[in-house]
């Protein structure tokens, strides 16, 4: 018996195929995690029998000139629940939530979910993209400029990096596309 655990995402596997969500006791909730708890959570819903989606797509890191491959959340500390008022007072009991948000639109939720699931399931490529907008503090990933540090400027409808020097409230800024950049937690 093997002592690895296998990441399970969705539970159970149909869960976004079901039609009408009105029709149980339950309804969606968005669980927002403490830090890097989401698969924590995750295999306790699991464990109680809690239906959830946890979106995860596939991240390479090199340690080492070595390559590992691991699953990571498209969205950093939220997992989807599907649960009764019951499922969701017993999921704070595991200690791994910070907040619960109530879904008032789950129609469309469960439409983005759906999409979502079908774009990770296509296995092509993805970019986790975040919203970074004006005044976000991101850092550079690839290129010439990679390791920079700065705040996100919008300007005539361009991102712009924006690198400052605060004691003098001064800096300059340079044009800079979405992919190069990532946010500083």
């Amino acid at each position: 018996m093997s002592t690895v655990c296998q990441d399970v995402s969705l539970y159970p596997e149909d869960l976004l195929e079901l039609a009408d969500f009105q029709a149980l006791d339950r309804r969606w909730w968005v669980l927002y995690t403490k830090s890097r708890q989401e698969k924590a959570l995750s295999q306790q819903l699991l464990s109680q029998e809690v239906p959830f989606y946890l979106p995860l797509v596939r991240k390479a890191h090199v340690c080492r000139g070595r390559r590992f491959f691991s699953r990571v959340p498209v969205f950093a500390g939220y997992v989807f629940m599907y649960g009764s008022e019951q499922e969701r007072l017993c999921s704070l009991t595991t200690n791994r939530i910070s907040r619960i948000l109530p879904v008032h639109a789950p129609d469309r939720l469960c439409h983005d979910l759906r999409q979502l699931f079908r774009l990770i399931a296509s296995e092509a490529p993805l970019t986790i993209e975040s919203r970074l907008g004006p005044g976000r503090r991101v850092r550079v990933r690839h290129g010439a400029l990679a390791g920079l540090e700065g705040t996100v400027l919008a300007r005539h409808g361009r991102t712009r990096l924006l690198v400052a020097v605060d004691f003098l409230q001064q800096g300059a800024s340079v044009d800079v596309e979405d992919c190069f950049l990532e946010p500083i937690d």
